[in-house]
């Protein structure tokens, strides 16, 4: 076009993967600003990606290097036992000797890893040690190069380096404070990755979403707003926990990182968390209670003893000092404590308020649910710790 702009022309397949690429942003732009943002989450933070995970590794090993800390060896069979094969290993001969052997200079340790997803050969983890003799304390040891198991009993990495336990103590003769735990300790990136899980995402024609927390309502949601930004039947809600999200023909990295970002409104189901031994209450959004009337008050009577000397007047001949008894009696009813009525379907706030105007403390609280949701009026699944 002479004088003007060049005409251009878009070959068929990447004219497609523009448009289909606009038409997802302007979805989720619209789910974005679709419902409030305070009620919304992102799908990353309320679901997982399926075979995505982390593995345990275990491993044995020695920690040298401690102020007398260490095990006793003469107690600590398993620790001297190590502690003759690694220096066999290194050439030392201590077998004949073993008996003599005494320091308390090294400590038999177990060593923990999460191996996370993806992880490549040369990556590093980190570890936490754990004595597992009569240690006392770790600070200032060193671990040996200590191999770390799978479940399937390979060497997936190699853990070794300085251990830091972050607890302090001190000890005088008749006092001592200490803080933290000196027998457990971790390394930072104290572990190198020597083999990696085979686990690939690409070619898969279909992927898993696993809900943290498994609810209808919510997959349900989130396979609508997938569906809304990627295209009708792009995913399906199979059970609460789960939503398969087909990936035919699509990038699959491109396509869960814009999921991702998209937000959805969980669902969650009516529930109250007691804890009994430490008296934490834990009441949901959507808590609800029938009508009902409670009354909260005990009887108590105290009953003190103040027994008083009594003696006689001075320069008097014929008296004596006697203790005369002195009783006093309280009784509490607890008048103040009125009955108590809670209107049908009461809110978490008002159930709160209500509770709170009876002088209700978190010890009573916890008998007063018991005994609501034993009346039928708790419309929530009340679970006991």
């Amino acid at each position: 076009m002479p004088g003007g702009l060049a005409e251009v022309t878009l070959p068929e397949t990447g004219f497609r993967s523009a448009k289909t690429a606009l038409a997802l942003c302007a979805a989720l732009l619209a789910s974005l600003l679709a419902a409030p943002a305070g009620a919304q989450v992102r799908i990353k933070d309320i679901a997982d990606i399926e075979g995505v995970r982390e593995n345990q590794l275990v491993g044995y090993g020695l920690v040298v290097g401690l102020p007398g800390t260490g095990d006793r060896l003469r107690s600590a069979i398993f620790t001297r036992q190590s502690l003759v094969g690694m220096l066999e290993r290194l050439g030392v001969n201590t077998r004949d000797q073993e008996r003599q052997l005494d320091t308390r200079n090294v400590a038999a340790v177990m060593v923990t890893a999460n191996l996370p997803a993806f992880a490549r050969p040369g990556s590093r983890v980190d570890i936490a040690v754990s004595s597992l003799g009569d240690a006392s304390n770790l600070t200032g040891g060193t671990l040996l190069v200590t191999p770390l198991l799978g479940a399937d009993g390979e060497v997936y990495a190699v853990a070794q380096g300085a251990v830091a336990t972050g607890a302090i103590g001190a000890r005088g003769q008749a006092a001592s404070v200490q803080r933290g735990v000196p027998t457990s300790a971790r390394i930072a990136s104290g572990a190198v990755v020597e083999r990696e899980l085979p686990f690939e995402l690409g070619g898969r024609d279909r992927i898993r979403l696993s809900l943290r927390n498994p609810d209808f309502t919510t997959a349900q949601r989130m396979a609508a707003v997938i569906n809304r930004a990627a295209g009708a039947g792009s995913a399906t809600a199979t059970d609460p926990r789960t939503v398969v999200l087909m990936t035919a023909g699509r990038d699959i990295a491109r396509l869960l990182t814009d999921i991702e970002q998209l937000r959805v409104e969980p669902d969650q189901a009516a529930r109250v968390v007691i804890e009994e031994a430490s008296g934490t209450i834990v009441m949901g959004a959507n808590v609800r209670v029938s009508t009902v009337a409670i009354a909260q008050g005990n009887l108590t009577i105290r009953v003190t003893e103040t027994p008083q000397v009594s003696q006689p007047g001075p320069l008097s001949r014929n008296g004596e000092t006697v203790v005369v008894p002195r009783t006093g009696i309280e009784v509490d009813d607890q008048r103040e404590r009125r009955l108590g009525i809670l209107p049908r379907s009461v809110t978490l706030e008002e159930l709160v308020r209500g509770l709170n105007s009876l002088g209700v403390g978190p010890r009573d609280l916890i008998t007063i649910l018991q005994s609501i949701k034993a009346a039928g009026a708790l419309q929530a699944e009340l679970e006991v710790r």
